[in-house]
């Protein structure tokens, strides 16, 4: 048998991939189930956080395991295996050590260093081993993936190289700002309770701001986490818990919320942002926040003189005394889908043009013109300029007067309420691009360093174990022997007595023991290294090993260290 990982990642998906393909605990459940169930597959566990989605199994066959894990994490994610497949990625055997050990210390996250990914590896353990589908090789993976994580916090300064993925997203919300000069008397809302939720709000209570409201479905730990903010020492942070059905109401009092939820569809819309704000109720009847709504409530506050465009499709406002042509510019269309922007420029291409508007070109001019043209570009090799086009003047905003942080996936909040005037939002697809310009710290390569020595020493292990079953299965060989044997010398020299009898034995199995130490010594050796594999088998071959005895060996092996590890997770 041997480990195969099948996943997909930030680093190999883009969020909106990673957004479909989101598994909520009761998914991960089956598939932990069904990966058990298919024939290449004998153990399996579940590493599923916000920013990546893997799949770990020992297989017996490497291509049909390649094809069934890629199967079963299409059929449970909801996303077709065609569209999944360019996105995933495979390690196979030290490759997939390397890659759970390099992800347990914070090399392959987001933020480089972090290491709230150390809980999620522990949850993804425990849960595999309440559904008995971790066996001996993901346990020791997984539990030793758990100490070169703490090693590597330990032993360098990786925690220097990035921080938390709520310290990165407050850190942009604050854009350039000291986060605790930002944050200080500032009211937060955080939406969810769960470990991602909790961290926001032990950081915010951190960092200086004044008020924590926490808002989760399940109000019992709602309450427990205010109780843990309002008993630290290190902040003076009031904190309250609300019902989720509060959370509109509470949007117009908090400057700050941070949402992480385990919800499949929105937990805010852009209409509950813009409700909360109060603008709606602002603006009056018929009129829409700034920057969002329909393009006919836009156009109904423009200039009279403006010429309306009939049956565009999107209903944008036209463009002052342009005729043909109804995007206002940049802020008109942002957020906008791109099936609709097709749409749009379908409309323009192929609307009629007003009659009053267009002049016509008496055709010897334009000739003569194109013919200048032609003489003029063949002199300098390029068609000149005739004018540059003037630069676009970027529509003032005004400072946000309201920051979200959306760290679910799939995505808590509406992507669309960016348009609104005055919100700020950080998401997981922001916060990547952000971080693909994090510097990294010299303290990386020290991690990588441990990271290569605990793959090398555990390969060796897991080579050196792989044989302990042959060896045990030969020395209770030699033991049967040698029972065997003395118990033939009493039938022969019957008047032994037990001292006589306890002396013969002793040699006998010391002989044996000798004969048997420096082979079995060797032999583990020898399989420890890189190819080693062939050794169990060779022994087997050589003293005629019953393969049942070994296998037996194995299962006995197998149960206890679940047990231990059920016991340690």
């Amino acid at each position: 048998m041997s480990l195969l990982v099948v996943g997909l990642s930030h680093r190999s998906a883009p969020v909106s991939v990673l957004e479909r393909a989101a598994l909520h605990v009761d998914a991960q459940v089956k598939l932990l189930q069904d990966t058990v169930a298919a024939e290449p597959a004998a153990e399996a566990a579940v590493l599923a956080t916000c920013n990546r989605i893997e799949l770990y199994a020992d297989v017996d066959k490497f291509h049909a395991g390649v094809a069934e894990l890629s199967t079963l994490l299409a059929q449970h994610s909801g996303v077709g295996l065609d569209e999944l497949t360019p996105y995933l990625y495979v390690h196979y055997e030290d490759r997939a050590v390397h890659h759970l050990f390099s992800v347990a210390c914070g090399l392959d996250s987001m933020v480089v260093g972090e290491g709230q990914i150390l809980g999620q590896i522990k949850d993804s353990l425990a849960r595999a081993q309440e559904m008995h589908t971790a066996g001996r090789l993901l346990n020791d993976l997984f539990q030793q993936a758990l100490r070169v994580g703490k090693r590597a916090h330990s032993e360098t300064g990786i925690d220097r190289a990035g921080q938390s993925l709520v310290t990165f997203g407050l850190e942009q919300l604050a854009s350039g700002t000291a986060v605790p000069d930002w944050a200080l008397g500032k009211k937060a809302l955080v939406i969810g309770a769960g470990s991602m939720s909790s961290l926001a709000a032990a950081t915010l209570a951190r960092v200086g701001v004044a008020e924590i409201v926490i808002a989760n479905r399940t109000a019992d730990r709602a309450e427990r986490l205010v109780e843990i903010l309002s008993d630290g020492a290190d902040s003076d942070v009031v904190a309250r818990a609300i019902p989720m059905d509060s959370v509109s109401d509470e949007l117009t009092r908090a400057d700050v919320v941070v949402s992480c939820t385990g919800a499949t569809g929105l937990v805010l819309t852009a209409e509950t942002v813009a409700a909360g704000r109060g603008w709606v109720a602002q603006l009056g009847a018929g009129e829409v926040p700034p920057r969002f709504g329909s393009g006919a409530a836009q156009a109904a506050r423009l200039p009279a003189d403006s010429v309306t465009e009939e049956n565009c499709p999107l209903d944008l406002a036209p463009m002052q005394a342009t005729a043909g042509f109804s995007v206002l510019g940049e802020a008109a269309v942002a957020g906008m889908a791109a099936s609709e922007l097709e749409q749009h420029a379908a409309w323009v291409d192929n609307a009629p043009r007003p009659q009053g508007s267009v002049s016509v070109v008496d055709p010897v001019q334009e000739a003569d013109a194109i013919a200048a043209l032609a003489a003029t570009a063949a002199v300098i090799g390029r068609v000149p300029e005739r004018r540059r086009p003037e630069p676009v003047a970027e529509i003032p905003r005004p400072a946000p007067s309201l920051f979200l942080l959306d760290l679910a996936m799939p995505r808590d909040i509406d992507a669309a309420v960016h348009r609104l005037s005055g919100v700020r939002l950080v998401d997981i697809e922001s916060l990547a691009e952000a971080s693909a310009d994090a510097p990294m710290a010299a303290d990386v390569d020290q991690v990588r360093r441990i990271v290569a020595d605990e793959v090398a020493a555990f390969g060796a292990a897991l080579r050196a174990a792989h044989i302990t079953p042959t060896v045990v299965a030969l020395r209770s060989m030699a033991a049967e022997v040698v029972a065997g044997e003395i118990a033939r010398l009493d039938g022969r020299l019957p008047g032994l007595d037990d001292k006589q009898r306890g002396e013969i034995t002793q040699t006998v199995r010391r002989v044996v023991d000798k004969l048997l130490h420096a082979p079995t010594v060797r032999v583990k050796q020898l399989a420890a290294e890189p190819g080693g594999a062939g050794y169990a088998d060779a022994l087997r071959t050589l003293f005629d090993l019953d393969s049942e005895t070994v296998a037996a060996v194995s299962r006995a092996e197998d149960s206890t260290t679940d047990e231990e590890g059920r016991g340690s997770a």
